[in-house]
């Protein structure tokens, strides 16, 4: 099996045989590094070292991808904002930006020479140069979150209600970041981009701010994205998951809080009621965006069983995921053995 047309083939709507299993979300952990040599925070900051660990998942476990990078600061580190590189089991995060107001954002004119953007675009050089049929996922920052890292989530949320059209302004400049990261990926021949939108999340935002604030703006970077491309939004997303899944991109990346049974009715039924006046008439489901995920993160792969991950993740397959992949960033002490029961009960599922 051709790893990577297996995925471009079900993220372009196409039946496949065996659904994929990998990860559109962060997925270094430190067992991979440690028998990788790829540690962090070293492999956030070195292009080998990077794709060393962004590939070792499929190395030492199977998952049917490459994914690079690990955290979601490599482009405000490159707007101008102060990172904090984390260690060996601490992520990356955002110390202290530039910028105090809403209005101060703007893109540097030397934004994808700075920071870690050169060390990802030469990683994903080195996987391609690598890897033949291996489907190589980059993750970048959704122009909502990027926003919040900016002036700090806080801030953002205070913007809403106190000053709409200049945090709008700001959006629209994180978005012209967005873009010009999205385009310098193409230059360098990715497969998938993931488009991580962890702040937009109905736990932290109200649904309709997500549909007026930061669904147009998330529409945007899809029709400017080529690439098969992924809208990952954390939390319990069973209020946005028709918006979700009619912006443009080609999956929707969900934790397991979300029903994914009930998630594909309440998708068909948002398109036949537009065909129908409005009546639901959910026929044979075939959604606009493929919905992945979503075995558990925060506890299956993380601390349960291998039975425990083989249960959940042959549900998921029952439920109709489109393609399997752990529900979010998976945790840095999450064991290698976990991952590798998810392929093995992919494998099982499919009789292989």
């Amino acid at each position: 099996m051709n790893l990577k047309e297996n995925l471009l083939s079900v993220l372009s709507g196409e039946n496949v045989d065996v659904a994929p299993v990998i990860s559109v979300t962060q997925l270094g952990i430190v067992e991979a590094m440690e028998k990788t040599g790829a540690m962090w925070p070293e492999a956030h900051k070195d292009s080998e070292k990077m794709a060393k660990l962004g590939s070792s998942l499929y190395e030492l476990a199977g998952l049917e991808c490459a994914r690079i990078p690990f955290c979601l600061t490599v482009e405000a580190e490159a707007m101008g904002a102060q990172v904090d590189l984390g260690g060996k089991d601490k992520p990356p995060q955002v110390l202290n930006t530039p910028f105090s107001n809403a209005d101060d954002i703007d893109i540097p004119d030397n934004f994808l020479e700075s920071g870690r953007i050169p060390t990802v675009l030469k990683a994903v050089e080195i996987l391609k140069e690598k890897y033949d049929d291996l489907p190589i996922v980059v993750g970048i920052t959704g122009p909502f979150t990027l926003t919040g890292h900016l002036l700090g989530v806080e801030n953002l949320v205070r913007y809403l209600k106190t000053d709409i059209d200049e945090v709008e302004d700001a959006i629209e400049n994180s978005l012209d970041a967005c873009m010009d990261y999205a385009e310098a990926l193409s230059d360098v021949e990715v497969d998938v981009v993931c488009v991580a939108e962890p702040t937009a999340s109905p736990e932290l935002i109200d649904p309709l701010q997500f549909k007026s604030i930061v669904k147009p703006r998330l529409e945007d970077l899809a029709g400017f994205i080529d690439e098969k491309k992924v809208l990952h939004i954390c939390g319990s997303t069973q209020e946005i998951i028709h918006d979700m899944a009619s912006i443009g991109y080609d999956g929707i990346s969900v934790e397991e809080k979300v029903d994914i049974v009930k998630a594909k009715e309440d998708i068909e039924c948002g398109i036949s009621s537009l065909k129908s006046g409005g009546k639901c008439l959910p026929n044979n489901i075939n959604t606009p965006s493929k919905i992945i995920g979503n075995v558990s993160t925060s506890q299956t792969l993380f601390t349960g069983s291998i039975e425990d991950v083989k249960t959940e993740t042959k549900k998921a397959l029952d439920d109709g995921i489109a393609i399997l992949a752990p529900s979010c960033g998976l945790a840095p002490l999450s064991p290698i053995a976990n991952i590798k029961a998810m392929v093995e009960a992919r494998n099982e599922y499919y009789g292989l």
